[in-house]
Protein backbone atom coordinates (compact mmCIF):
# COMPACT_ATOMS: atom_id res chain seq x y z
CA UNK A 1 0.00 0.00 0.00
CA UNK A 2 1.08 3.45 -0.47
CA UNK A 3 2.31 5.24 2.67
CA UNK A 4 -0.75 6.86 4.04
CA UNK A 5 1.73 10.67 4.20
CA UNK A 6 2.65 10.85 0.45
CA UNK A 7 -1.00 9.38 -0.96
CA UNK A 8 -2.46 13.03 -1.13
CA UNK A 9 0.80 13.67 -2.95
CA UNK A 10 0.98 10.86 -5.19
CA UNK A 11 -2.89 10.74 -6.36
CA UNK A 12 -2.47 14.34 -7.21
CA UNK A 13 0.46 13.45 -9.11
CA UNK A 14 -1.88 10.84 -10.78
CA UNK A 15 -5.10 12.77 -11.29
CA UNK A 16 -3.00 15.31 -13.54
CA UNK A 17 -1.38 12.72 -15.70
CA UNK A 18 -5.02 11.75 -16.09
CA UNK A 19 -5.72 14.59 -17.24
CA UNK A 20 -2.71 14.74 -19.41
CA UNK A 21 -4.00 11.49 -20.98
CA UNK A 22 -7.54 13.34 -21.42
CA UNK A 23 -6.02 15.77 -23.61
CA UNK A 24 -3.49 13.61 -25.64
CA UNK A 25 -6.70 11.67 -26.79
CA UNK A 26 -8.18 15.45 -27.78
CA UNK A 27 -5.25 16.81 -30.04
CA UNK A 28 -4.49 13.35 -31.40
CA UNK A 29 -8.42 13.45 -32.34
CA UNK A 30 -8.30 16.52 -33.64
CA UNK A 31 -5.30 16.41 -35.74
CA UNK A 32 -6.61 13.51 -37.66
CA UNK A 33 -9.63 15.04 -37.43
CA UNK A 34 -8.16 18.16 -39.21
CA UNK A 35 -6.52 15.79 -41.64
CA UNK A 36 -10.25 13.87 -42.88
CA UNK A 37 -11.77 17.27 -43.58
CA UNK A 38 -9.06 19.45 -44.52
CA UNK A 39 -9.63 21.70 -41.81
CA UNK A 40 -6.64 23.85 -42.41
CA UNK A 41 -7.93 26.73 -39.43
CA UNK A 42 -8.64 23.93 -37.16
CA UNK A 43 -5.07 22.32 -37.80
CA UNK A 44 -3.19 26.04 -37.59
CA UNK A 45 -4.83 25.79 -33.90
CA UNK A 46 -3.66 22.76 -32.68
CA UNK A 47 0.08 23.40 -31.49
CA UNK A 48 -2.07 25.95 -28.73
CA UNK A 49 -3.49 22.14 -27.45
CA UNK A 50 -0.07 20.76 -27.24
CA UNK A 51 0.54 24.04 -24.78
CA UNK A 52 -1.41 22.97 -22.24
CA UNK A 53 -0.12 19.55 -22.53
CA UNK A 54 3.31 21.06 -21.83
CA UNK A 55 2.29 22.73 -19.10
CA UNK A 56 0.67 19.88 -17.38
CA UNK A 57 3.98 17.98 -18.29
CA UNK A 58 6.21 20.85 -16.32
CA UNK A 59 3.84 20.74 -13.06
CA UNK A 60 4.12 16.75 -12.83
CA UNK A 61 7.70 17.12 -13.61
CA UNK A 62 7.78 19.81 -10.91
CA UNK A 63 5.94 18.39 -7.81
CA UNK A 64 7.50 14.78 -8.76
CA UNK A 65 10.90 16.26 -7.58
CA UNK A 66 9.65 18.57 -4.43
CA UNK A 67 7.90 15.37 -3.49
CA UNK A 68 11.32 13.38 -3.92
CA UNK A 69 13.05 15.91 -2.20
CA UNK A 70 10.66 16.90 0.76
CA UNK A 71 9.15 13.15 1.37
CA UNK A 72 11.89 10.83 0.24
CA UNK A 73 9.35 8.32 -0.51
CA UNK A 74 10.66 4.77 -0.75
CA UNK A 75 9.80 1.47 -2.19
CA UNK A 76 6.64 1.06 -4.25
CA UNK A 77 5.93 4.84 -3.34
CA UNK A 78 9.53 6.00 -5.02
CA UNK A 79 8.04 3.73 -8.29
CA UNK A 80 4.97 5.29 -8.74
CA UNK A 81 6.37 8.63 -8.45
CA UNK A 82 9.29 8.00 -10.69
CA UNK A 83 7.12 5.91 -13.34
CA UNK A 84 4.74 9.06 -13.36
CA UNK A 85 7.33 11.26 -14.27
CA UNK A 86 8.24 8.72 -16.95
CA UNK A 87 4.48 8.49 -18.45
CA UNK A 88 4.20 12.48 -18.87
CA UNK A 89 7.17 12.52 -20.45
CA UNK A 90 5.66 10.20 -22.95
CA UNK A 91 2.68 12.19 -23.42
CA UNK A 92 4.59 14.76 -24.15
CA UNK A 93 6.08 13.39 -27.35
CA UNK A 94 2.39 12.58 -28.03
CA UNK A 95 1.42 15.79 -28.06
CA UNK A 96 3.98 16.38 -30.47
CA UNK A 97 3.39 14.01 -33.20
CA UNK A 98 0.41 15.50 -33.10
CA UNK A 99 1.01 18.79 -33.93
CA UNK A 100 3.30 16.86 -36.48
CA UNK A 101 0.24 15.40 -38.30
CA UNK A 102 -1.73 18.91 -38.38
CA UNK A 103 1.55 20.91 -39.53
CA UNK A 104 1.79 18.12 -42.44
CA UNK A 105 -2.06 18.45 -42.70
CA UNK A 106 -1.44 22.29 -43.24
CA UNK A 107 1.59 21.90 -45.81
CA UNK A 108 -0.87 19.30 -48.15
CA UNK A 109 -3.56 22.17 -47.90
CA UNK A 110 -6.60 21.57 -50.34
CA UNK A 111 -4.94 19.46 -52.43
CA UNK A 112 -6.88 15.84 -53.50
CA UNK A 113 -5.84 13.33 -51.76
CA UNK A 114 -4.34 10.91 -53.86
CA UNK A 115 -5.57 8.27 -52.23
CA UNK A 116 -8.57 7.24 -49.63
CA UNK A 117 -7.69 7.82 -46.34
CA UNK A 118 -8.54 4.08 -45.02
CA UNK A 119 -5.84 3.34 -42.95
CA UNK A 120 -4.76 6.32 -41.30
CA UNK A 121 -7.87 6.58 -39.22
CA UNK A 122 -8.09 3.17 -38.45
CA UNK A 123 -4.63 3.63 -36.88
CA UNK A 124 -5.77 6.59 -35.06
CA UNK A 125 -8.51 4.62 -33.36
CA UNK A 126 -6.45 2.50 -32.43
CA UNK A 127 -4.34 4.70 -30.61
CA UNK A 128 -7.03 6.11 -28.68
CA UNK A 129 -8.25 3.11 -27.54
CA UNK A 130 -4.91 2.43 -26.33
CA UNK A 131 -4.51 5.59 -24.79
CA UNK A 132 -7.84 5.34 -22.50
CA UNK A 133 -6.93 1.64 -22.28
CA UNK A 134 -3.93 2.73 -20.36
CA UNK A 135 -5.62 6.00 -18.14
CA UNK A 136 -7.85 3.05 -17.09
CA UNK A 137 -5.68 0.81 -15.93
CA UNK A 138 -3.31 3.80 -14.25
CA UNK A 139 -6.88 4.94 -12.81
CA UNK A 140 -7.38 1.23 -11.57
CA UNK A 141 -4.28 -0.30 -10.96
CA UNK A 142 -5.02 -3.02 -13.27
CA UNK A 143 -1.93 -4.25 -14.86
CA UNK A 144 -3.78 -6.93 -16.91
CA UNK A 145 -5.05 -3.46 -18.90
CA UNK A 146 -2.09 -1.73 -19.18
CA UNK A 147 -0.70 -5.21 -21.35
CA UNK A 148 -3.99 -5.89 -23.13
CA UNK A 149 -3.93 -2.44 -24.18
CA UNK A 150 0.22 -2.23 -25.13
CA UNK A 151 -0.44 -5.77 -27.14
CA UNK A 152 -2.62 -3.28 -29.53
CA UNK A 153 0.27 -1.67 -30.81
CA UNK A 154 0.85 -5.04 -33.17
CA UNK A 155 -2.24 -3.74 -34.76
CA UNK A 156 -1.05 -0.06 -35.43
CA UNK A 157 2.05 -1.35 -36.99
CA UNK A 158 0.53 -3.66 -39.43
CA UNK A 159 -2.07 -1.04 -40.56
CA UNK A 160 1.30 1.41 -40.70
CA UNK A 161 2.70 -1.35 -43.16
CA UNK A 162 -0.76 -1.40 -45.38
CA UNK A 163 -0.41 2.74 -45.53
CA UNK A 164 3.69 2.39 -46.52
CA UNK A 165 2.66 0.00 -48.94
CA UNK A 166 -0.07 1.74 -50.89
CA UNK A 167 1.01 4.37 -50.38
CA UNK A 168 4.60 3.98 -52.38
CA UNK A 169 2.92 2.22 -54.94
CA UNK A 170 0.95 5.28 -55.97
CA UNK A 171 3.67 7.17 -55.55
CA UNK A 172 5.25 5.35 -57.96
CA UNK A 173 2.68 5.68 -60.29
CA UNK A 174 2.74 9.78 -60.95
CA UNK A 175 6.21 11.71 -59.91
CA UNK A 176 3.10 14.29 -58.98
CA UNK A 177 1.98 12.30 -56.44
CA UNK A 178 5.58 12.15 -54.65
CA UNK A 179 5.52 14.85 -52.01
CA UNK A 180 1.89 14.55 -50.56
CA UNK A 181 2.65 11.03 -50.43
CA UNK A 182 5.75 11.44 -48.37
CA UNK A 183 3.65 13.59 -46.04
CA UNK A 184 0.72 11.03 -45.66
CA UNK A 185 4.28 8.60 -45.30
CA UNK A 186 4.93 10.97 -42.23
CA UNK A 187 2.11 11.32 -40.40
CA UNK A 188 1.67 6.92 -40.59
CA UNK A 189 5.20 6.96 -39.17
CA UNK A 190 3.80 9.47 -36.64
CA UNK A 191 0.77 7.70 -35.62
CA UNK A 192 3.54 4.77 -35.54
CA UNK A 193 5.48 6.28 -32.81
CA UNK A 194 1.96 7.60 -30.75
CA UNK A 195 1.65 3.50 -30.58
CA UNK A 196 4.90 2.58 -29.33
CA UNK A 197 4.82 5.55 -26.75
CA UNK A 198 1.84 4.52 -25.41
CA UNK A 199 3.05 1.45 -25.36
CA UNK A 200 5.85 3.02 -23.36
CA UNK A 201 3.48 4.65 -21.08
CA UNK A 202 1.60 0.47 -19.97
CA UNK A 203 4.80 -0.47 -19.42
CA UNK A 204 5.20 2.25 -16.64
CA UNK A 205 2.24 1.81 -15.38
CA UNK A 206 3.03 -2.26 -14.81
CA UNK A 207 6.72 -1.16 -13.29
CA UNK A 208 4.97 1.08 -10.65
CA UNK A 209 2.26 -1.55 -9.61
CA UNK A 210 4.45 -4.32 -9.50
CA UNK A 211 8.36 -3.53 -9.94
CA UNK A 212 8.84 -5.82 -13.02
CA UNK A 213 10.24 -3.90 -15.57
CA UNK A 214 8.42 -5.83 -19.06
CA UNK A 215 8.98 -5.27 -22.54
CA UNK A 216 5.76 -5.62 -24.57
CA UNK A 217 5.98 -6.44 -28.08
Amino acid sequence: MINSSLELNINTLINYTLKMIDKCEEILEDSIDCMINKDLEKASKIRSEDDEIDALRDYIRDRSIELMALKQPMAKDLRFVYALESICLELERIGDYSVNIADEVIKIGNEEYIKELVDIPKMKDICIEMLKDAKLALQNKDEDLAYSSAKKDDLVDKLYDCVQEHTLKVMHEKDINIDQGVRILFVGRYLERIGDHTTNICEKIIYALNGDMVEIG
